[in-house]
């Protein structure tokens, strides 16, 4: 996916992003402060508003391959099980009962199959919505914020679950998160956001732990002393 001279006001805010590739088949991580822009560039690549200029070349990725997650995920008045099988549902793609049965037990949902969805705890229904993204085989996933406020079990069930939908079917992701050790572990590609800007792109190594522009250097500074403490930890305290 190539972006090209991309603009979108919003109120005082003005989107204008010059250029930009989304490489296929990676796993994209988006990141910056907040009301940079990374959730009104997700949702113009979704359709969700319109450009006010610039192009979005999809490089023949329709409405049907691409999908969206959200911190607070819409879920159906209806059972966790219909609330699965919606995206194939509307797709009229054929499924079988056990192929569902199998996401469900992966998420740990599997005894709750026939509850009504809205009654699931919040990381339930994250779970849910996450495994309901990737049913259908999309071929690009966005994820904004899925990963926010999630306990750690949760958390590693989400990473283990893109890691192995990469391995068996790669797909694209642009995955939007302020857990920056996430980020890390599971991003193939970085691009950080400033003032509806694309500052720059490059590998997690490069752009959170060997970052050059100074705004990146200001962020991680500010808003995630954390990531640091925690790379220490991997790394067994040892940094040069």
């Amino acid at each position: 996916m190539k972006i090209t001279d991309l603009k979108k006001r919003l109120g005082e805010f003005q989107l204008d992003i010059g250029s930009m590739e989304i490489e296929p088949g990676l796993v994209h991580g988006l990141i910056g402060s907040n009301g940079c822009g990374k959730t009104t560039l997700s949702k113009l690549i979704m359709g969700i508003l319109t450009p006010d200029g610039g192009t979005i070349d999809y490089e023949g990725l329709t409405a049907r391959d691409i999908t969206m997650t959200s911190q607070k995920p819409y879920l159906l008045h209806d059972t966790v099980y219909n609330n699965l099988v919606y995206p194939l549902k509307i797709r009229n793609m054929p499924f079988e009962e056990a192929e569902v049965d199998a996401w469900l037990e992966r998420c740990g949902l599997a005894d709750k199959k026939r509850q009504y969805a809205r009654s699931l705890s919040s990381g339930e229904q994250q779970k849910l919505s996450f495994v309901r993204a990737l049913i259908f085989k999309p071929k690009l996933v966005i994820v904004d914020e899925t990963l926010s406020n999630l306990d750690p079990d949760s958390a590693d069930l989400f990473e283990r679950l893109i890691v192995e939908q990469q391995k068996e079917r790669p797909v694209t992701w642009i995955t939007i998160s302020h857990q920056l050790v996430h980020i890390q572990k599971i991003c193939d590609r970085v691009h950080f956001m400033e003032k509806g800007k694309r500052v720059a792109s490059g590998t997690a190594e490069e752009i959170l732990l060997r970052p050059t522009h100074p705004a990146i250097r200001a962020y991680l500074a500010s808003t995630e002393v954390s990531f640091r403490a925690k790379e220490d930890n991997e790394r067994g305290g040892d940094r040069t």
